[in-house]
């Protein structure tokens, strides 16, 4: 297919994640809490779940630089791909941050308070960067042992991969986003830091990710039994 309309699918993807996501906590303080914490958690992770469905098909439903990244280390993403993928991922996130930062300061009635407005800029608790680079690894190899459980494995029931991704992103962002946001996505971190310009800990949410991920599918193909021994070791699950 394409590369081209490839790149479109993880633009669109990767820009509605973050133009709803972030958009949740943008309103939600706006609106003194009227979305809750777990309401946003669960906006990212039905994003999630509905873009996977949307655009899986087309382009395999990346829409984070960390997956697109993993996968190719593990030679399931040609690496030609890899940078078209990612630059279209950080295109959509910067957009839908942008346009985020702009709207959402027109409802605020002053433009100029758009620079206090949350978008979704990740921050740790107490504004340790340590909490950050190690939260982010450990939720992202697990999202990404999900993903390559049900995205990559024939043995698995391919039909669930976008509630189970949509899933484990949503319980993430609910238990651990008031510790360090619980982006899993350098991408949606990446597009709100640019907005409002606040580089902070921004190394420790594109390391952890990168490296959450990478861990996670190399542990993952270590786990995957495709001779006859372990086929006959394994009875229902190979």
């Amino acid at each position: 297919m394409n590369i081209f309309r490839k790149c479109i699918a993880e633009f669109i993807g990767t820009f509605a994640i973050v133009f709803c996501g972030c958009g949740a906590i943008g309103i939600n303080q706006i609106t003194n809490g009227q979305i809750t914490h777990v309401g946003i958690g669960l906006t990212f992770g039905l994003v999630v779940m509905a873009m996977i469905y949307a655009m899986g098909h087309i382009s395999g439903a990346h829409f984070n630089p960390a997956v697109s990244i993993a996968f190719s280390m593990v030679k399931l993403f040609p690496k030609r791909q890899l940078l078209p993928y990612i630059s279209a991922q950080l295109c959509g996130a910067l957009l839908a941050s942008m346009l985020l930062q702009y709207s959402l300061g027109i409802v605020l009635l002053d433009i100029d308070k758009a620079s206090i407005l949350d978008i979704g800029l990740t921050q740790p608790i107490g504004n340790k960067y340590a909490i950050a680079l190690l939260f982010e690894t450990i939720l992202t190899f697990l999202m990404m042992t999900v993903i390559m459980g049900v995205a990559t494995d024939y043995r698995a029931v391919g039909n669930a991969a976008g509630l189970a991704i949509g899933g484990i992103v949503a319980f993430e962002a609910i238990f651990a986003g008031p510790i360090c946001g619980a982006s899993m996505n350098p991408a949606r971190s990446i597009g709100p830091a640019v907005a409002t310009l606040n580089f902070d800990f921004i190394t420790a949410y594109i390391i952890g990710p990168i490296a959450g991920a990478i861990i996670a599918a190399f542990v993952y193909e270590a786990m995957r039994c495709y001779n006859k021994k372990d086929e006959s070791d394994v009875k229902g699950c190979c």
